[in-house]
């Protein structure tokens, strides 16, 4: 019995400090990649304090390393929707609560949505679980007669699309301007107003 206690504290103790070194080596890669798009597995290990072995242990190549920090922007949308649907009942706010994320998103996580944008042609690369989260907000929205869009592809391209000319445009724009210099404000009346809505204040 002795052996398998100190078995399982040891079993726990490996598998914590193996989460602790992938989470150390996500948050580096961001900050590298986001500086160096080509830059390497070993240097990325550097950043985060770790050896060339135990990134190779956490992740097998380069590419296995990508398509983790895909899959934790993934997550991060997620989290975002899980937390506009606290507000649902208001789907106006619940929308500008998930732009305010996004762009926090794309500041904290900026390789990761700029690889993203490339490899989806600006769509973020979106998993299903994160399109349906979407597509329920715009749902909510058309209950309230804020849009009249129907087409869920449509309503989500014009999302993303706008979110990424917005997030491009310089603090002194004047359209950026004019919404108080709020990019989420800007988004929201720029997007409900192109899917048939009238721009208000959330």
């Amino acid at each position: 019995m002795y052996h398998l206690r100190v078995a399982e504290t040891t079993g726990r103790r490996l598998r914590a400090d193996a989460e602790h070194n992938t989470a150390l080596i996500l948050v580096a890669a961001e900050k590298v990649l986001a500086d160096d798009p080509s830059a390497s597995l070993e240097r990325i290990g550097e950043a985060a304090g770790l050896t060339r072995a135990t990134v190779h242990r956490r992740f097998s190549s380069r590419s296995a390393l990508l398509e983790a920090l895909t899959e934790q922007l993934n997550q991060r949308y997620l989290t975002a929707l899980e937390q506009a649907r606290a507000d649902l009942g208001r789907p106006l706010v619940a929308f500008r609560r998930l732009t305010d994320v996004v762009f926090e998103l794309k500041a904290s996580h900026r390789f990761a949505m700029e690889l993203s944008d490339e490899q989806h042609g600006c769509q973020s690369g979106l998993s299903p679980e994160v399109a349906a989260g979407l597509e329920q907000v715009f749902a909510c929205m058309r209950e309230a007669g804020e849009i009249t869009a129907t087409g869920a592809d449509w309503c989500r391209h014009v999302y993303l699309a706008v979110l990424h000319q917005v997030h491009q445009l310089p603090e002194d724009a004047p359209d950026l301007v004019a919404c108080g210099s709020s990019r989420a404000d800007l988004v929201v009346r720029t997007v409900v107003g192109a899917l048939g809505g009238v721009p208000r204040r959330p």
